[in-house]
């Protein structure tokens, strides 16, 4: 394989490549061993037809469509790698011609990664970010776990309360006639859930168990079966069970089941101290993410259409590979939905694009301040990645190859450059609104 290649406007490059007889001769052979179940000819067993006889018969060139797309990507990643350009797109073949010699020529024309015109780091600003831990925050965690370890019992001497669990049967109608889905048996509610419709919940309470009481609701004007809209019902129901949930009592005994303290003031202190780690962590963080989203901004790229379309078809595939983790087909979805492929990708497009320039600006930035790689947190990415596969780090390193190992360092400079510019960036103070909104966001990520 011979190869040149021509860099030209908007960032992209077109190879000019040479396939040699032999390499395209072995590519004849698979296109022949692939074809010839379909090719009959009389005096022969099906798939028993020299190469040579077809040939004869039907042309030489008889095989040369599929042996050109079995040789041509092979021979374009060769080229590719060897060129060193960094090709971010898929390839546009255009073919030359098959020559007398059994060679054979093709161009591709792929887009490359863009030069990057970084910006100045000194224009970079991020939200200063204040993290705060009350005492409501704490109990309110505190709390969260007693709802963990609560236990439900079940009642026989009161009646209905709010916040109770009620087992109950019952029969809807509207109209006096039975509508479907509004009968039920052993159906445990919540009283103060709002699961049910309208003041259903409300009706029960002060009631006990074996009562059988008429309870009157109306299906809002919203619901979602048309013919129920609007209408008033009547819910037959009777009370089987009532039963109540029990915190665990705030005490010293508490903290030892759920933690490794002997003391409930002990352990108080921890979940202050699990807090303010949690939001100092989102903090650093959101507030590195800030400093990044502000620097490539301030970047200049010129990113063909072709590599941001590969990238967004790289996204769609990751949904759909997300949907089928999760049980679902991603066809399904779509019909659900409503969705079309045209419409996914649309909506994907903006994302590759700012995961591409985000991207691009942290490798600038990487060779611009010669950032490297600590060993220490290379070895930390090969842990966590031979965790996943079930292996030990020194089993999954001896088997990276040389490209796998190199991924694996920049994807740690670049996470190091993320961290420089945010050293460099200058700190502006928050309205009080978004100081308070940072920290709810904080639990909700830490949770």
């Amino acid at each position: 394989m011979t190869y040149n290649v021509e860099k030209i406007d908007g960032n992209r490059a077109k190879f000019t490549i040479t396939v040699e007889s032999d390499a395209f001769n072995e590519a004849r052979e698979r296109a022949y061993k692939k074809n010839r179940g379909r090719i009959n000819v009389p005096g022969f067993r099906k798939g028993k037809v020299p190469r040579k006889m077809i040939e004869r018969m039907y042309g030489k060139e008889v095989f040369d469509d599929d042996a050109i797309n079995y040789a041509a990507p092979d021979a374009f990643y060769e080229a590719g790698e060897d060129s060193g350009l960094e090709i971010i797109s898929h390839p546009d073949y255009d073919l030359i011609g098959v020559n007398d010699d059994d060679t054979f020529e093709f161009t591709a024309t792929v887009a490359i990664k863009p030069e990057v015109k970084l910006g100045d780091y000194s224009k970079v600003t991020v939200t200063k970010r204040e993290v705060k831990v009350t005492d409501e925050d704490v109990e309110n965690e505190i709390n969260r776990v007693r709802e963990q370890n609560s236990r439900i019992v079940e009642i026989t001497e009161r009646a209905v309360q709010d916040g109770d669990i009620v087992n109950i049967d019952f029969d809807g109608y509207v109209d006096d006639k039975a509508f479907d889905g509004g009968k039920g048996e052993d159906y445990d509610l919540t009283i103060g859930s709002h699961s049910f419709i309208d003041n259903f919940e409300e009706q029960l309470i002060g009631k006990n168990i074996g009562d059988e009481i008429d309870v009157n609701v109306t299906f809002p004007e919203n619901y979602h079966e048309k013919s129920l809209k609007g209408k008033p019902a009547l819910f037959k129901v009777k009370i089987n069970k009532i039963s109540e949930k029990q915190l665990p009592e705030l005490d010293d005994e508490f903290a030892e089941e759920v933690s490794e303290f002997d003391t409930l003031e002990e352990y108080r202190a921890d979940v202050r101290k699990t807090i303010t780690e949690r939001r100092e962590t989102a903090a650093k963080n959101d507030r590195e993410a800030e400093a990044v989203e502000h620097f490539v901004e301030l970047a200049e790229m010129d990113i063909p259409d072709e590599a941001i379309d590969a990238q967004t078809e790289q996204l769609a595939q990751e949904f759909a590979y997300r949907l089928q983790m999760q049980g679902m087909d991603p066809k399904q979805y779509m019909q659900m939905t409503g969705m079309t492929p045209q419409n996914l990708m649309a909506q994907m497009r903006p994302e590759a694009e700012r995961r591409m320039r985000t991207r691009f600006t942290l490798q600038a930035v990487v060779e611009a301040e010669n950032i490297t790689a600590p060993d220490s947190k290379i070895d930390e990415d090969i842990e966590e990645m031979a965790k996943m596969v079930g292996k030990s780090a020194d089993d999954y390193k001896k088997d990276l190859s040389e490209k796998e190992m190199n991924d694996i360092r920049m994807d740690v400079c670049v996470r190091e450059a993320a961290a420089f510019i945010t050293e460099k960036a200058t700190e502006v103070e928050p309205d009080d609104k978004a100081s308070k909104k940072e920290n709810e966001d904080s639990d909700k990520k830490g949770e």
